[in-house]
């Protein structure tokens, strides 16, 4: 089981949206059988078992084992991840491109970069996975507190011009012909209030229920 999945096709983004498919992908953290994931999400087992079948259908679970119980077998599944996000390119005609912002104190363009990290991010980790090898990543992720608008601004000033310096000091422009392209994207923005943080959390996650990076080394 992966720690996070990218989903990329639409129809299984669609079936991964849909409540109750959502319930017992959260449930199949743990394998479990259609009888044993009934009695927790409160369904009958054949209703359990249509769903089940459409998120195996979309490789969003898999099965682990086969029971035998008398004349019955009894499939044992469980989810591909532990969590799962959508890729843009599942709306990949309205998907943002971050091509048609580049400003970089725009809050959309920042949205546009972090859904295209998503989407190569995903990308690179189904590729490292599938070529068993590991994911060369860095990211950092912290909180800043600023004084002033301008204190904020010199900031943001001075970070950019560091990583432009840094950049030019160890940026290969095509000299080794084994040199890897990455991908640095830095980013800045207000953090939630923490009411706002808690509010969201729990719209994501009912009460009923349970960084950036560099590219892959193939």
């Amino acid at each position: 089981m992966q720690d996070i999945a990218v989903i990329e096709d639409p129809a299984a983004a669609e079936a991964s949206l849909d409540p109750i498919r959502a319930r017992i992908l959260r449930e199949l953290v743990q394998p479990s059988s259609a009888t044993q994931l009934a009695v927790r999400v409160g369904l009958p087992r054949q209703k359990v078992n249509y769903h089940l079948k459409a998120l195996e259908r979309h490789r969003l679970v898999e099965l682990v084992e086969e029971r035998r119980k008398g004349n019955v077998t009894e499939r044992v599944l469980q989810a591909t991840a532990a969590s799962y996000l959508i890729s843009p390119s599942a709306l990949n005609e309205v998907s943002p491109d971050p091509r048609r912002f580049a400003d970089r104190f725009s809050a959309f363009w920042l949205l546009a970069l972090a859904g295209r990290m998503v989407q190569e991010v995903g990308k690179l980790i189904a590729g490292a996975a599938a070529a068993r090898q590991k994911l060369a990543t860095f990211a950092i992720d912290g909180e800043i507190t600023f004084r002033t608008a301008a204190d904020r601004a010199a900031f943001a000033e001075e970070l950019g011009a560091e990583v432009t310096r840094l950049v030019d000091k160890y940026h290969d422009g095509g000299a080794s012909p084994k040199g890897r392209r990455h991908r640095l994207v830095v980013a800045l923005h207000p953090a939630l209030k923490e009411s706002s943080a808690l509010k969201a959390t729990d719209e994501s996650h009912p009460r009923n229920e349970s960084h950036p990076g560099k590219e892959q080394d193939k």
